[in-house]
């Protein structure tokens, strides 16, 4: 049998929804989707650090063309967090920087906790950690840090809408709090994590992290890599991720024609990127808004 003839078909377009083991790299999973899926039109939308576990979305074949529209501007964590010590990385991966005493500890009141909580909550203006991905002149802060360079990030503006407190464990040299966090996009869990440490005077870095949602994907659709390996379908078709993310407009035979041949038609009066469907309900395009007509974003089914 040929090579040609061993290849498989490329799958249909669409989304994956997967839930990510931790120590992978969202590089790590997209490689090993590439594998199971059998195309090297793979692509993520949102990193989530090798130690976080959770919902990470991909786009496989011609979705990969929505992830850069994708609206993930707020994100859902379970996060456990521990007291007494910060960390080069502001995680349980770092090394420790300085550690609180027991006496310190048993200083810190459950009042103070929340209170700490409650000044993190909200519009805050949050410093990324030294090892995020943010970009300074053109590098990764991490790759800086990585070359032994001192970094000093800018505080910038986040949004964090909740910040509950789940549970509280005092335990031998360090207090753990469980929390979920509901945030915009950009929010770093870890910063959040370092800086009530900071609050309480005993140092902070988050020990576990997993994220629950992400826009409007959830764990309740997310598969591990493993069960896609058994059964490789696609959690979303590519007409299911477009209705699912995006406002729907429904258009008539010739303005579908018109759609798919990427030529303007009359506006829709919906704000912001939305989906274009044909009159059998299959999604043609992305489209937004320009005053009296609507421009088309990315033209997913050409004519």
């Amino acid at each position: 049998m040929s090579r040609q003839q061993q290849r498989r078909p490329a799958p249909p377009p669409g989304l994956l929804i997967v839930d990510k083991p931790s120590g992978m790299t969202s590089h790590d999973v997209v490689a090993r989707a590439r594998r199971i899926m059998g195309t090297r039109k793979v692509g993520h939308a949102g990193t989530l650090d090798p130690m976080a576990t959770g919902v990470l979305v991909l786009g496989i074949e011609r979705a990969t063309k929505l992830l850069g529209h994708l609206a993930l501007d707020r994100k859902t964590y379970l996060a456990t967090i521990a007291l007494g010590a910060a960390t080069t990385t502001d995680d349980v991966e770092g090394e420790p920087l300085a550690e609180a005493g027991q006496d310190e500890l048993d200083a810190v009141a459950d009042a103070a906790i929340e209170a700490g909580i409650a000044g993190l909550t909200g519009e805050i203006q949050q410093v990324p950690s030294a090892v995020s991905a943010v970009k300074v002149d053109g590098k990764r802060a991490y790759a800086r840090v990585r070359a032994g360079e001192e970094v000093d990030l800018p505080a910038r503006p986040v949004h964090v809408y909740r910040f509950d407190l789940l549970a509280t464990r005092r335990e031998p040299g360090r207090i753990e709090l469980d929390a979920m966090i509901d945030c915009s996009s950009g929010t770093y869990v870890r910063a959040l994590a370092r800086d009530l440490g900071r609050a309480l005077g005993v140092g902070g870095h988050l020990r576990a992290l997993r994220r629950t949602t992400v826009g409007p994907f959830t764990l309740a659709t997310a598969r591990t890599l493993d069960a896609l390996a058994e059964r490789p379908e696609l959690s979303l078709s590519l007409d299911g991720a477009v209705a699912a993310a995006f406002p729907r407009r429904d258009v008539d035979a010739p303005t579908a024609r018109a759609v798919r041949h990427g030529q303007r038609i009359p506006a829709a009066g919906i704000a912001g990127t939305y989906g274009v469907f044909d009159p059998d309900g299959r999604v043609l395009a992305l489209a937004a808004d320009d005053r009296e007509v609507a421009r088309p974003v990315v033209v997913l089914a050409p004519a």
